[in-house]
């Protein structure tokens, strides 16, 4: 189902502040699917996936390059799969922001000199929630 990234739903919106892993997909030069683990924090205002890394990942490097990518969260048969365009950035203050989404919902992250923040400007969103 379609969900209007504007106009979420509660049950949504509960279950992306809910402590959940998600699979993230950016996309390798050869356009070949990298799919790997991550905690996300999202800005429903925003309409914004922050995930902190690590400078140097295959994650950061498909970032880099632009394009589009997915974050999925799923807990039996509530899933959400969070879509658009993705950035990677070292700007200090967005990886702050990065740093306190993340904090929020799994916990302080540990303090890295090479964290990067990668985003999503969600412009689809599908699911059950």
């Amino acid at each position: 189902m379609s969900l209007d990234p504007g106009d979420l739903p509660a049950t949504a919106l509960e279950f992306l502040a809910e402590r959940h892993l998600a699979s993230l997909t950016t996309l390798r030069r050869d356009g070949s699917p990298h799919v790997v683990p991550v905690g996300f924090g999202y800005d429903p205002d925003e309409r914004l996936v922050r995930i902190i890394t690590i400078d140097g990942s295959q994650k950061v490097a498909n970032a880099r390059r632009g394009g589009r990518a997915a974050v999925s969260q799923v807990d039996g048969g509530r899933w959400l799969t969070l879509e658009g365009e993705v950035t990677a950035t070292d700007d200090p203050d967005r990886v702050a922001a990065a740093e306190t989404a993340y904090g929020a919902r799994y916990g302080d992250p540990a303090a890295r000199s090479n964290r990067v923040a990668i985003e999503i400007r969600v412009d689809r969103i599908l699911g059950r929630p």
